[in-house]
Parts: C-alpha cells; sequence; structure tokens
C-alpha cells in the first residue's frame, strides 16, 4: 500500500462511528505488534469509554434501539475478548521468567 492512501486510511479513522472505532483501536493494537505488556496495558479511548458508559445508562433505562443493543452486544463481546487474550499474555509472561 502506497504510503500517501495508508495516512489517508489513517486519518479517515478519526471519522469512525464510536462502534467502528473500538474495534479498530484493538485491531491497531496487534497490527502494531503489540507486546504482552502493551496488550496487558491496553484500555479504550476516552471515546470508546464514554460511548460504552452512555449504551450502559440507556439500557439501564430502556432506551436503546436494535442497533444499540447489538451495538452494545458487540461490546461485551469485545471485552470478553480482551479479557481472554490478557489471561493469555498474563500466562505467556509468567512462562517467560
Amino acid at each position: 500500500m502506497k504510503r500517501e492512501s495508508l495516512t489517508k486510511e489513517l486519518n479517515s479513522f478519526n471519522n469512525l462511528p464510536p462502534q467502528r472505532k473500538s474495534y479498530d483501536e484493538i485491531v491497531d493494537l496487534f497490527a502494531r505488534g503489540a507486546s504482552c505488556a502493551d496488550v496487558l496495558a491496553f484500555r479504550p479511548s476516552e471515546e470508546t469509554q464514554e460511548r460504552l458508559r452512555d449504551l450502559l445508562r440507556r439500557n439501564a433505562a430502556d432506551e436503546l434501539t436494535e442497533e444499540e443493543a447489538a451495538e452494545l452486544g458487540r461490546f461485551g463481546e469485545l471485552e470478553h475478548l480482551m479479557q481472554l487474550i490478557k489471561a493469555r499474555a498474563q500466562e505467556y509472561l509468567k512462562t517467560k521468567t
């Protein structure tokens, strides 16, 4: 991929809807060649966390659309996946020391 198109693609990240950014944050983590320490230190962006808080608040008030409920479900799936990855990274670090 040409540098120009890669730069354009990375800059378009800022225009993604929050639900896509959460996936892209994780994809970027691994695409950068994250170490176990990087994986364990990973936290979603403030924007992603704020979106999740909003969805959780609105879910508690029974105010979510079907699309938003599906988005909240995807957040849950991503969180579960990251918990599994972090647990495996911790185990991997234990065996290396």
